[in-house]
C-alpha cells in the first residue's frame, strides 16, 4: 500500500517531454517570405545541389578526411555508450565473490595441529526498483544527450559542406578578377604603346604616356594580391581536407549552376531539419529529464538484495558443516536531513531548464533571420547582377569608342584612362556579385538544414 500511495504521488516524473508552447515558427522567415510551400532545396541532396565535379571530389575528400567532423563522430560513439549504461542501469548488479581461508595451532613443540581450511562461494544481487522514475528519466537524458551529439555531428557534416562550397567558388571569383585584371593590364600595355607612337609623331607628350604608366603599374600590383589572396585560400583549403598546402584543381566561376527558384519550405521545418535547432531542443529536452531524475531523488528508494551459493563454514557445531548459503533482504530508504540539498538540486536543475527554454527559442528565431538574410541576399545579387551586366557593357562601349577618339581626335588620354579603370573596377563587381548570388545559394541550403544524408 505504501508503494502504491508513492507511485501515485510521483507518477508525473514519468511524464515525457513536451515542446514548450510559446516557441512558434509563424512569420519566421519575415513577412516577404510567407510560403505554405513545403517544398524546399533543403531536401536536396548536397550532390544535386552542387553538381561541379571537381567540387563534389573535394566535398567527399572534407568528409572523409576532415578532423572536426571525425572528432564529432566520435562525440556520438561517446554518448551511444553514455545510453547503453543507463539502459544496464535497469538490471541487477550481480557480484561472485569466493573466499577461502586456511588456519592451524601450532604447539610449543612445532607440530601443528587442528589444521583446516573454510570456504565461501557466495553470488550477491542488488536491484534498485524505479519506483518514481530516477532510472527511467536518467535513461532518456542519456537519450537526449545521444542525439544532441547525433545533431552535432550533423551541424558539423552541413558545415563543412556549405565552407568547402564558399571556399571553391571564392577561388572562382578570385580566378576571374585575376583575369580581369590580366586583361586590363595587357589593355594599359597597348595604351602605353599607342601614347608613345603618338608622342613620337609629335601627338602626345610625356606626361601622358607616364599617366598610363602609372594607371597599368597599379593594376599589376594589384595582380599580385589577388594571387597571394588565392594561394591563402589554397592553403585554407588544404587544411579543412587535411593535406598539406598545394593547388586546388577547379573549374571556372562562369559554369556554376544552380536551380532558378530557391524553395525554402514552412518554417516549421526548420525544427526538425536544422541540425542546431534539433540539438537545441534535445538539450532542452535533456534539462526537463534532469528536473525529474531531481525530483525522484526526494523520495524513498526501494532496494532488494540477496546471496546465493555454497559454504563449509556454518559453525562448529554441525557435524558436516558443507551446505547451501542463501540469504535475502529489503530496504526502503528514504531521505531526511539531505532533502535541503536534494530540493536546491531540484531548483538548479529547474532553472538550467529554463534557460534551456530560453536558449531554443533564441535559436530558432536566429535560424529564421538566417533564412531571411540568405533570401535577401539572394535577391539583391540578382537585382544587381542585371544592373551591372547593363554597366559593363556601357563601359566596354565607351572605352573602345574612347580609344579611337584619342587616335584620331582631340580627345585627351585622361578620358581613355577614366574609361579603362571604370571598365576595370566594374568587371570586378562584377565577378564579386555573381559569388555574392552563388554564396546566398549556399548559405541558404546551410540554413534551411540542408546537407543530411
Amino acid at each position: 500500500m505504501l508503494v502504491a500511495v508513492m507511485m501515485v504521488t510521483g507518477c508525473g516524473i514519468y511524464k515525457k517531454y513536451e515542446r514548450p508552447a510559446e516557441v512558434v515558427t509563424d512569420s519566421l522567415f519575415g513577412e516577404r517570405f510567407q510560403t505554405a510551400d513545403t517544398s524546399s532545396i533543403a531536401d536536396l541532396g548536397w550532390r544535386e545541389l552542387f553538381t561541379d565535379p571537381q567540387l563534389q571530389v573535394l566535398i567527399d575528400s572534407a568528409l572523409a578526411r576532415n578532423t572536426d567532423l571525425r572528432t564529432a563522430r566520435l562525440r556520438v560513439e561517446q554518448a551511444m555508450t553514455g545510453l547503453k549504461i543507463a539502459r544496464l542501469d535497469y538490471l541487477p548488479s550481480i557480484n561472485f565473490a569466493p573466499e577461502g581461508a586456511v588456519s592451524g595451532f601450532n604447539n610449543f613443540e612445532n607440530v601443528t595441529t587442528g589444521a583446516g581450511w573454510t570456504y565461501t562461494v557466495p553470488v550477491a544481487a542488488s536491484w534498485e526498483i524505479d519506483i518514481f522514475g530516477g532510472k527511467t528519466n536518467a535513461k532518456r537524458q542519456a537519450q537526449s544527450a545521444a542525439a544532441m551529439a547525433q545533431d552535432y555531428e550533423q551541424a558539423a557534416r552541413t558545415g563543412l559542406i556549405a565552407g568547402v562550397a564558399t571556399q571553391y567558388y571564392t577561388l572562382l571569383m578570385l580566378d576571374e578578377q585575376l583575369r580581369i585584371a590580366k586583361q586590363t593590364c595587357e589593355k594599359f600595355s597597348e595604351s602605353v604603346r599607342v601614347l608613345r607612337a603618338m608622342v613620337g609623331a609629335g601627338m602626345g607628350n610625356e606626361v601622358a604616356v607616364a599617366q598610363m604608366e602609372g594607371a597599368w603599374y597599379q593594376v599589376e600590383a594589384a595582380v599580385e594580391d589577388i594571387r597571394k589572396a588565392i594561394n591563402e585560400l589554397e592553403n585554407s583549403m588544404s587544411v579543412t581536407l587535411c593535406q598539406t598546402p598545394r593547388s586546388i584543381h577547379r573549374g571556372k566561376l562562369s559554369s556554376a549552376v544552380f536551380p532558378d527558384q530557391l524553395a525554402t519550405g514552412v518554417p516549421a521545418a526548420l525544427l526538425s531539419r536544422r541540425p542546431d535547432v534539433r540539438a537545441a531542443e534535445n538539450n532542452l529536452a535533456a534539462a526537463y529529464y534532469a528536473v525529474n531524475v531531481a525530483r525522484a531523488d526526494l523520495y524513498p528508494s526501494l532496494s532488494l538484495s540477496g546471496v546465493l551459493g555454497w559454504t563449509n563454514n556454518l559453525g562448529s557445531t554441525v557435524m558436516d558443516p558443507s551446505g547451501l548459503l542463501m540469504n535475502a533482504a529489503g530496504s526502503l530508504f528514504q531521505p531526511i536531513f539531505n532533502a535541503g540539498a536534494l530540493r536546491g538540486k531540484v531548483k538548479i536543475a529547474r532553472a538550467d531548464q529554463e534557460a534551456a527554454v530560453l536558449a531554443f527559442q533564441q535559436t530558432v528565431l536566429d535560424a529564421g533571420a538566417e533564412v531571411n538574410n540568405a533570401l535577401t541576399q539572394y535577391q539583391t545579387a540578382l537585382a544587381k547582377e542585371q544592373w551591372r551586366n547593363r554597366q559593363v557593357e556601357a563601359l566596354q562601349t565607351a572605352l573602345t569608342k574612347t580609344e579611337k577618339l584619342m587616335q584620331y581626335t582631340s580627345t585627351t588620354y585622361l578620358e581613355v584612362l577614366t574609361a579603362q579603370q571604370s571598365l576595370l573596377q566594374a568587371q570586378t563587381s562584377q565577378a564579386q556579385d555573381t559569388f555574392e548570388k552563388i554564396s546566398a545559394v549556399v548559405t541558404l541550403y546551410r540554413a534551411l538544414g540542408g546537407g543530411q544524408e
